[in-house]
């Protein structure tokens, strides 16, 4: 399969470098895909695909790392928000009652929520989420497991970070309850909160659905020494069930964190939790921003969430996305040898590969998505993908063709 034409991605990303401290930020920089194949500037999307700076347009399973559940821009929700923003206005002093419907919205939906606070990203609503913990029942230790953004607190990266600022951040590993417990017995009495992706995400690994007994084992530690359970639901939020991984695995955290497919692709993060706890943030810790009272993104995530609801999209989401996952099982039985492997669940699901001696695992992931983004379906290597409301028939059938092709070339080069 010949190579996309990226030339003007390419001296984009040149240009960029001179202007931008590494062109693009972070994830979003070429080594985190296949330097060299895949586009590094996106120039539009519609409905289930984008299209980049060179005339390139993909089938797209990253949907902006999470946030696009529906679409890209999909006319209900961006006409909810031109009229807001015509006829309303959207950034002021004071805040708008939006807010309120929006919280009683969440009320309705989500089990752990009494009340809630808005922000502007998942960091924001992780970081927040922590402070009220620590306000609340002044402790300080936090335990986490799973990824929660970029703050000092929790950053993968300690670059710039002085120690003292994340001394007080422990981890424990997912569908590990033994791993928890012992860090409670030792630092229990000083925990303000544990903290866990109740379905298991973790960086450029399988993914993993929680054991039998496991959330419901760390609700009772979190019970047991009376410390403030927090499930960070940016991903799985409005995209596993209506009311998060809370809903549909049936264990409610004390707190938890909102944002991504909240809003298709609006900017907000939610912090939503017991009522009690909450207060906390009334008083006691501060919480405060110029945009987080942005009323745009409350517009957005009412709309989208209406029509989440009203047109029943995550039955047809976990619907597609069972159907895609039982062709690409097929495909990574019927090319064993290659040792593909998908995991995950039918909103949100990951191929890799099984690590071996010799290493050719790494190979093989280079290969198959330089294949696949030449076949024009837009998948990361390091990092799972998702199923959206726009999503056609023919464009998971067009994927499925496209992951066997690739299989077939790794069978023939391997």
């Amino acid at each position: 399969m010949e190579k996309n034409n990226l030339s003007k991605s390419i001296e984009t990303f040149e240009k960029a470098k001179t202007l931008v401290p590494g062109g693009v930020l972070g994830i979003r920089r070429p080594y985190n895909f296949v330097a060299g194949e895949f586009p590094i500037f996106i120039d539009s999307g519609k409905g289930g695909r984008i299209i980049d700076v060179d005339g390139n347009e993909y089938i797209d399973y990253l949907c902006g790392y999470g946030p696009i559940i529906l679409g890209y821009r999909v006319k209900e929700v961006d006409d909810a928000v031109i009229y807001q923003m015509q006829n309303k206005g959207f950034c002021f002093s004071l805040s708008q009652t939006l807010q309120n419907t929006l919280a009683e919205k969440l009320n309705e939906l989500i089990p752990c929520a009494e009340m809630s606070l808005f922000v502007k990203t998942g960091s924001d609503a992780t970081t927040t989420a922590i402070r009220i913990a620590r306000g609340y029942n002044d402790r300080t230790k936090i335990i986490r497991c799973g990824y929660h953004g970029w703050h000092d607190w929790c950053c993968e990266v300690k670059g710039g970070i002085p120690e003292k600022l994340y001394e007080d951040t422990l981890e424990f590993g997912y569908n590990d309850l033994e791993s928890l417990e012992t860090l409670l017995k030792e630092h229990g009495a000083d925990t303000a909160a544990i903290i866990v992706t109740p379905f298991g995400h973790p960086l450029a690994a399988d993914m993993k659905e929680p054991a039998e007994g496991f959330l419901e084992g760390i609700r009772k530690l979190a019970d047991e020494y009376n410390t403030v359970l927090i499930f960070d639901e940016i991903r799985t939020g409005f995209r596993v069930s209506i009311g998060g991984a809370q809903k549909y695995y049936g264990v409610i955290p004390d707190v938890a964190v909102f944002g991504k497919a909240m809003a298709n692709g609006y900017s907000i993060g939610a912090i939503c939790g017991k009522a009690e706890i909450m207060q906390a943030a009334e008083s006691k810790v501060f919480i405060s921003s110029t945009f987080f009272p942005n009323s745009l993104s409350y517009v957005a995530a009412l709309k989208t969430i209406e029509i989440l609801e009203r047109d029943n999209v995550l039955d047809e989401i976990w619907a597609k996305g069972r159907k895609y996952m039982d062709s690409v099982q097929e495909i990574m039985d019927e090319f064993s040898e290659i040792g593909g492997k998908i995991s995950g669940i039918p909103p949100m699901s990951f191929i890799t590969f099984k690590k071996d001696a010799e290493k050719k695992y790494k190979a093989r992931r280079t290969n198959f998505y330089t294949q696949l983004i030449r076949r024009k379906v837009f998948m990361q290597p390091f990092h799972h993908g998702y199923i959206m409301r726009d999503h056609t028939e023919e464009d998971l059938q067009e994927t499925v063709d496209a992951i066997r092709a690739s299989f077939e070339y790794l069978r023939a080069n391997d």
